[in-house]
């Protein structure tokens, strides 16, 4: 059986479907939301909270992973309501559609995905799972908590990541929003996650050092950051950042064993759904001293700290 793709983004849901989460991580921690549903109309976008954390014409949530180090290592997605499987689809490959070899998706953006039947016109969709993982075939009954595969690569990918739709009648719902009253900068009083789930406006994915700034494609795949450097290496500390906002600040520190060997600051130029920063010092002619560095990472926006990180190396 074929998996739908639906186009119609609703401004109403009529009555109500508790959702689980839908993968099996612990979000801000091993996953993040990427991004939300738009509602945007036009050929613009804005998020629930009239924000950024989305993109023109997208009609669900990104639950995505660090790396594709994280996603190798495997990812279980989960029914996130009790159902029956409405219909599958695998054997597309896993290949982010940023390769060199990517495919045409053309008709099969979900990539290898399920569609799960809820009753009463709700059902939900889980796109871009791992090629060969998926569990369940059309007419399973499944559970709350039912593994139906895994995070792969296929369709229409740029990182690892489920990307979750919710329907009613046909119509896309926003998790966050079901009702679909925006109030800008105020909560959704109705929202259909069973569980406390919310969606930051961005925020650090990880950081780490590195012998020099990293090329981009180590820092997702997960192999840039180092845990022992020697006293003659350059030493560079970086952040990965999600929903980067025109004007964010990006504040990055290295303390050493005896004092602060830097602390800068980058202001962002233009909005990213995805980038790092890095900064650093040579090493000094005497090497630098052996022991514990800590690197501390601040996401700012409107001078209000968003989010951090911190990372450590050992210089031996």
């Amino acid at each position: 059986m074929s998996i739908p793709f639906v186009s119609l983004v609703a401004t109403s849901a009529a009555g109500d479907i508790p959702l689980a989460l839908p993968i099996d991580c612990t979000l801000g921690e091993t996953c993040h939301i990427q991004q939300t549903v738009d509602h945007d109309p036009t050929d613009g976008a804005s998020d629930f909270a009239c924000g950024r954390l989305t993109y023109d014409g997208h009609k669900g949530t990104d639950f995505a992973l660090p790396s594709l180090a994280a996603q190798t290592e495997g990812v279980n997605v989960i029914a996130t309501a009790p159902g029956t499987v409405r219909g599958v689809r695998d054997g597309m490959a896993d290949i982010l559609q940023t390769a060199e070899n990517a495919p045409d998706v053309t008709s099969k953006e979900c990539g290898n995905g399920v569609v799960v039947s809820h009753g009463d016109g709700w059902e939900t969709q889980y796109c871009h799972l791992a090629v060969g993982s998926v569990a369940v075939e059309a007419g399973d009954r499944v559970a709350i908590g039912t593994i139906l595969g895994q995070v792969g690569l296929s369709g229409q990918t740029q990182f690892p990541h489920l990307h979750l739709s919710v329907r009613h009648n046909g119509n896309v719902i926003d998790p966050f929003d079901p009702d679909g009253a925006i109030t800008c900068g105020e909560p959704s009083e109705t929202k259909l996650w069973s569980d406390a789930i919310d969606a930051p406006a961005g925020g650090l994915i990880t950081a780490g050092f590195a012998a020099g700034v990293p090329e981009y494609s180590a820092v997702k795949a997960g192999s840039a950051h180092g845990t022992t450097l020697s006293s003659s290496d350059d030493l560079v500390v970086w952040g990965y950042v999600f929903g980067g906002r025109v004007g964010d600040e990006i504040i990055l520190k290295i303390d050493g064993p005896n004092d602060q060997i830097i602390n800068q600051t980058v202001v962002l130029e233009r909005n990213q759904a995805q980038l790092f920063r890095a900064t650093g010092r040579r090493a000094p002619q005497s090497g630098w001293p052996v022991g514990n560095y800590l690197g501390d990472i601040q996401m700012i926006r409107d001078e209000m700290l968003i989010d951090t990180a911190t990372t450590t190396v050992e210089i031996r």
